[in-house]
């Protein structure tokens, strides 16, 4: 399958810690299959930091979905709080800290990142996303 052509994958998780492994996994597989090697690691980083926030500060299910259009890769994590996220520290604040460090690592490594609350039949959430440019 050709670079440039269109696709998206979901990945529904429960919220249990385990969750995060198999969303890293998952990752690394889907963007060595499309021959998206440079992106691996830093996509590993951002997908590990969404999900991670998902699952330890929510109680419900959550989903990762990864979608790639016109040389852009989007990451996103939905989960069912629509509480938006704190917003990140400074990077440089937290290089001893041991926590509260995800999205600073995300606003530091994508090239945009956000956050939207979600409305679908009645049940409410958010998704948190980023996106890593190819070129």
């Amino acid at each position: 399958m050709p670079e440039n052509d269109s696709w998206e994958y979901s990945l529904y998780i429960p919220n249990d810690p385990r969750a995060v492994t198999i969303c890293r996994r998952t990752v690394r597989l889907i963007l060595t299959m499309h021959g998206l090697i440079r992106l691996v690691d830093p996509a590993e980083l951002l997908a590990t930091e969404l999900v991670s926030n998902s699952v330890r500060h929510t109680k419900g299910p959550a989903a990762l979905r990864l979608r790639w259009r016109a040389d852009v890769l989007r990451i996103s994590a939905w989960d069912a709080d629509p509480e938006p996220p704190e917003p990140p520290s400074n990077l440089g604040n937290l290089v001893d800290a041991e926590e509260g460090r995800g999205l600073a690592l995300v606003r530091a490594c994508a090239d945009v990142w956000g956050w939207q609350p979600l409305t679908r039949n009645g049940n409410r959430g958010k998704c948190v996303w980023c996106e890593l440019v190819a070129a």
